[in-house]
């Protein structure tokens, strides 16, 4: 680790990448060879940041010869050529490589070609036993021949839905990359959401297949699904064939396809060559206020999107093992499959994150040799506080990067990982959405990491903060927008036809102008800081905190496990702030608590943001993805009926929201 001396008004990192390192990094070599092949600006010596600075304006200025460098440098196979690169960039609308015909399976089973590597490992499946399993690249690519044969008898075609009601384990993947390959759109959901909450999703996409388990195991717990399958079968009348996989050995039900009938044929696989805005799968909005949107992604746009974050942003490729904490349920998860486009081998674990104990996810990043570890900021704080020492218990030695997302990382958080993980650790706290299945800003593996912050926009996404005018601020708190188009935007969404569904939730702010719903401040030095969503801001007297700022304070305190802030526009043009506390075992809300947690949010954060009360509750809300539900609340606050605020199946304990409309009625 090398640590450069810095200017009085510039912190010191906590961590920066030795000169090895950056020699060394996929970005520096792209960044030669797009300066040698595109006219991008060469690297600055001795200096990352400028380096880095200068090709992500490169990047965002010039859209077209940067996408076009990463389609070749990643070696991205059109079997039909495009026409030019970015023919319209309209937000939304924009239109990316016209002509161009390709497959995303295709290219994520490219390295089973290659003789010397069939037999290596593509996917390492672990559950709670935490002992790795092997699926190797010519098993794979083998399964998804056998199983796109299968798929093609039952007469799915291109632009048909496939959805699966499964968790992560190896049968997913090749379900995705079968679905693929026929040209098929993909959409899935984790077992544990109930059957309302899968049907709210999958009966806007109309499914044809639906692939699903018997049941599942979590916490050293089995899981009977069944009959939520047989409700879901009864809910998609456009079902033409149901497949089972038995997780848990039951039998297949009536009518019901086995799994191992569909995947043990010998199909060579067969690639359909589709448009490059081909539909890939449907993602889901988190859907905390009505249905959730349906959320369409190409082919084209996911493939060069995904190469470039796995290759460029997080230095992955061969020989690297790729393990993220996720669920089929979250855009992670597609993420995760798609380090196989870059050679690399997926880890798969389909277990609680705590089970048998909290330090579950260092031992299967130990078990299977990870080199990037991606996890949440709230398994990193779980981890801090239950006194977790993965740098000493476990061997960590190839880890080279942790990454989190979910929620930002606390400054806490960052500290731990460096003093407990390893000092020469590369942390990428990293902030994007569903809405792209991408990143917006986070790991670059060439700077320097401080303590709080993301470390760059990414590579092609022009990524600012915006004041309320539609100017764009520096080091000061603004919307997060991004000006100009990511191939991985929305091409729609389902049952949207007139777009303005689409139109309103990005463009309705800022015409034009994609607008995420989050506050952000980007730094002089070309950082980025993630406050929270923009929505359930804290604004005080025209002082604007975010929600997470809060949280990371309160959250230090050893009796407090979780924590709800919302700030409530009262009709008066009053203003009311509570804060609700989850309480550890044992804690008690007495007078010395309270002063305590308003004493630590007026010293370490602003006086205008002590809350007006505290409240004790049994539970804090969440999604289905497990992000706090700070907006739905605001409403039942605001005396909004628990049936309009929330679509109950987007909750994971829909029961704790009628305290805050039982507490939104008494206050009137």
């Amino acid at each position: 680790m090398t640590t450069a001396p810095q200017p009085a008004d510039r912190p010191e990192p906590l961590w920066s990448p030795g000169g090895d390192r950056v020699a060394r990094a996929r970005i520096t070599r792209f960044q030669s060879w797009a300066a040698e092949h595109h006219g991008a600006p060469a690297a600055v010596p001795g200096d990352p940041a400028a380096s880095y600075a200068a090709l992500h304006r490169w990047s965002v200025t010039e859209l077209e010869r940067f996408w076009q460098a990463v389609t070749e440098w990643c070696d991205v196979r059109f079997s039909s050529p495009y026409e030019r690169v970015l023919a319209d960039r309209s937000m939304p609308g924009a239109v990316w490589f016209p002509g161009a015909t390709l497959n995303y399976a295709e290219h994520a089973l490219r390295a089973a070609e290659d003789p010397a590597r069939a037999d290596e490992p593509a996917l390492l499946h672990v559950d709670e036993t935490h002992e790795p399993r092997p699926v190797t690249w010519a098993e794979l690519r083998a399964q998804v021949g056998s199983l796109a044969d299968g798929l093609r008898a039952l007469g799915v075609r291109p632009g048909d839905r496939v959805s699966a009601y499964l968790p992560n384990i190896p049968q997913a993947v090749v379900a995705l990359l079968a679905t693929a390959a026929v040209g098929a759109v993909w959409t899935s959901c984790a077992p544990d959401f109930g059957a309302r909450s899968v049907l709210d999703r999958f009966q806007q996409v109309e499914p044809v297949v639906l692939f699903t388990v018997d049941g599942y195991h979590y916490g050293g717990k089995r899981h009977d699904r069944t009959g939520t399958v047989a409700e879901l079968r009864v809910g998609l009348p456009t079902l033409r064939a149901v497949v089972h996989i038995p997780l848990l050995d039951t039998p297949a039900p009536d009518g019901a396809l086995e799994w191992e009938a569909l995947t043990t044929g010998a199909a060579e696989p067969v690639f359909e060559q589709v448009p490059f805005d081909h539909p890939l799968w449907v993602l889901y909005s988190s859907g905390t206020t009505g249905l959730p949107k349906a959320i369409v992604q190409s082919q084209g746009g996911i493939l060069v999107e995904h190469v470039k974050q796995l290759a460029l942003h997080c230095d992955l490729g061969p020989g690297d093992r790729f393990f993220w904490y996720t669920s089929t349920g979250w855009m992670m998860w597609n993420f995760l499959v798609s380090g196989l486009l870059v050679g690399s081998t997926v880890v798969l674990y389909d277990g609680s994150p705590g089970y048998p104990d909290t330090a579950a996810q260092w031992r299967v990043a130990e078990r299977t040799g990870a080199t990037l570890y991606g996890t949440s900021a709230a398994y990193v704080m779980a981890c801090r506080k239950a006194e977790v020492h993965p740098g000493r218990d476990f061997d960590l030695s190839r880890v080279k990067c942790v990454a989190t997302t979910g929620s930002p990382l606390p400054p806490d958080g960052f500290r731990w990982l460096h003093d407990e993980v390893a000092e020469d650790l590369w942390i990428a706290s990293v902030s994007g959405g569903t809405d792209v299945c991408s990143c917006f800003a986070g790991a670059v593996p060439t700077l320097p990491v401080h303590i709080g912050e993301l470390q760059a926009p990414c590579l092609g996404t022009d990524l600012q903060a915006w004041d309320a005018q539609g100017g764009p601020v520096v080091d000061e708190v603004g919307e997060l927008v991004v000006t100009n188009p990511m191939p991985s935007m929305p091409v729609r969404f389902w049952n949207d036809p007139d777009g303005s569904r689409y139109r309103d939730s990005y463009f309705e702010m800022f015409p034009g102008v994609w607008r995420h719903g989050d506050w952000i401040t980007v730094t002089s030095r070309g950082s980025v800081v993630i406050h929270g969503r923009s929505d359930s801001t804290l604004n005080r007297q025209g002082v604007r905190m975010g929600s997470a700022d809060i949280y990371e304070a309160v959250e230090r305190l050893p009796e407090i496990r979780e924590s709800l802030v919302i700030g409530v526009e009262l009709p008066d043009g009053g203003y009311w702030m509570p804060l609700f506390v989850h309480l550890a075992p044992g804690a008690v809300l007495d007078d010395a608590l309270l002063d305590r947690i308003k004493r630590t949010i007026r010293e370490q954060l602003s006086p205008r943001h002590v809350p007006d009360e505290v409240i004790e509750v049994t539970g804090i809300p969440h999604t289905l993805t497990g992000k706090r539900i700070e907006v739905p609340v605001k409403r039942l606050l605001q005396g909004t009926p628990l049936e309009k605020a929330v679509n109950p199946g987007s909750v994971d304990n829909v029961e704790l929201l009628h305290f805050y409309e039982k507490l939104g009625r008494e206050r009137g």
